[in-house]
């Protein structure tokens, strides 16, 4: 008989817990003092929780599911759904402190909170907008320094907002245009008669063809070189006692030279006392035959051109460097050059003349590059690219391209004063390369400035401008 009995009071007490628990949910009041060993959690609920404020924002299921309403509802089992108000909605926004440490360690106070969309509008106590944000407070200790403007950790860390030290640094900037290979026009030469002749024969040299100074290139006869030649033997040949001086040697010698009569031809009517018929003419310099117009037995009146001849042991590089570089270019600097022949092979010059003159079609000024060539194997006309390296050897003060903002009339870096204040400062910027530019005024070394996401404290910054100029103006009426 007493494990029947046993069992029905085991059963009689749940079933009455579970009716005080009915009760308790459907009325949403707490449990008496007796019932704290029982249910302790649902006895102290209302001491825990704060009293809800702000107007309801919603409606949730009274049994914890996951359901809501925007208006009154009812369950399936006939309870209402409990309101939610605007203390108890969850919000994902940072919490912002009433208060913050200013200069000297006091407390700043809330001076007023401005339009969180950033509309110039703002209101002395707590406020949302239509779409339900909240004013961001204004506090004193924000405009001891009017110059600079306080972001919170959490809005930088969401744009990834990213600082760098301003450090000293060799900047480079390369300059690269195209270019195309000509001979050096002081390494050119002609071959002609100073006098009319008959060329006789040729030697064995075509275009192309290298020769070297002195080397023959024909044999040629002309009368009025021959004439002259034996007036010079006559003169040679003469007794003192005939009355032909010195002078008159020296006279018949010049008009030789004055006909452009090679040295080995006059040394030869010395050392023989004879007027040869033909003579051996040769080349003036080194270098490739480049034009050869004279044939076997051609006549050849004085100033013709027989053969046209270049020196290729140094030849230039003429480069059309666009204007806005310009100023980076000077006489004696370095270049390298590229054929694009020879891809692998890098050629190293230097600016030996900037041309006076733009051209004007393609707005370029023209650079002329000097390179030596032992093996010849640079060629007029062809296509090469050249880098010029410019820029100072000296280290100059630098930050990256992408921590400057530039509007156009101002460049401004945002100076990272740290505990989330930034200062927009304005700099005077010098040249460029490398992913970096100078800094000639503005900052100082190891300054923090930030290279990204750089636009958010900027829009913070002109924000606070206009509303400091509002608040102003409010004052001053």
């Amino acid at each position: 008989m007493r494990r029947p009995i046993g069992g029905f009071l085991i059963a009689a007490a749940v079933l009455a817990a579970g009716a005080i628990g009915l009760v308790v949910g459907r009325s949403n009041s707490t449990l008496p003092g007796q019932f704290d060993g029982v249910m302790p959690a649902t006895a102290k609920r209302s001491a825990v929780q704060p009293e809800a404020t702000g107007p309801v924002i919603h409606y949730r299921d009274p049994n914890g599911m996951p359901d809501y309403s925007l208006t009154p509802k009812k369950t399936s089992a006939g309870k209402e759904y409990v309101p939610v108000r605007a203390s108890e909605d969850v919000s994902f926004e940072e919490k912002v402190p009433e208060a913050v440490t200013v200069k000297g360690g006091e407390r700043g106070r809330i001076r007023y909170y401005r339009n969180p969309m950033g509309l110039p509008d703002t209101s002395p106590t707590p406020k949302k907008d239509s779409m339900g944000m909240d004013y961001i407070p204004v506090y004193e200790g924000e405009q001891d320094d009017d110059s600079s403007v306080k972001v919170s950790a959490g809005k930088l860390q969401k744009a990834g907002v990213q600082t760098e030290v301003a450090v000293r640094r060799t900047l480079n900037t390369m300059v690269r245009a195209p270019g195309i290979v000509q001979e050096d026009e002081r390494r050119k030469a002609v071959v002609s008669l100073r006098f009319e002749g008959f060329i006789d024969t040729v030697e064995n040299v075509t275009t192309g063809t290298h020769v070297h100074k002195g080397q023959r290139l024909m044999r040629i006869y002309g009368p009025s070189l021959s004439s002259a030649a034996a007036e010079y033997l006559s003169a040679l040949n003469a007794r003192p006692d005939t009355g032909i001086g010195n002078q008159a040697l020296k006279g018949a010698r010049r008009r030789l030279e004055n006909l452009g009569a090679p040295e080995a031809f006059i040394a030869e009517i010395e050392r023989t006392r004879e007027v040869p018929v033909y003579v051996s003419w040769p080349a003036p310099q080194d270098g490739e035959i480049v034009e050869r117009i004279a044939v076997n037995g051609m006549r050849a009146a004085p100033g013709d051109v027989l053969f046209r001849l270049a020196d290729h042991d140094v030849i230039w590089v003429l480069v059309d460097v666009a204007e806005r570089d310009l100023s980076l270019i000077e006489v004696g600097q370095k270049a390298s050059v590229r054929l694009r022949a020879y891809p692998d092979r890098v050629f190293n010059g230097k600016v030996t003349l900037i041309y006076p003159h733009l051209m004007a079609e393609t707005r370029t000024a023209r650079i002329r590059i000097e390179l030596p060539n032992p093996d010849n194997v640079l060629r007029p006309d062809m296509y090469a690219d050249v880098e010029f390296a410019t820029g100072a050897e000296a280290p100059v003060l630098t930050v990256s391209n992408s921590g400057v903002i530039d509007s156009g009339d101002r460049q401004i870096v945002l100076l990272d004063k740290g505990e989330g204040r930034f200062e927009p400062r304005e700099v005077k910027l010098g040249r460029r390369g490398g992913g970096r530019v100078e800094i000639k005024e503005g900052l100082a070394e190891n300054d923090k400035v930030v290279v990204s996401a750089n636009f958010l404290i900027d829009a913070e910054s002109n924000l606070k401008a206009a509303l400091s100029g509002l608040d102003s103006g409010a004052k001053s009426q």
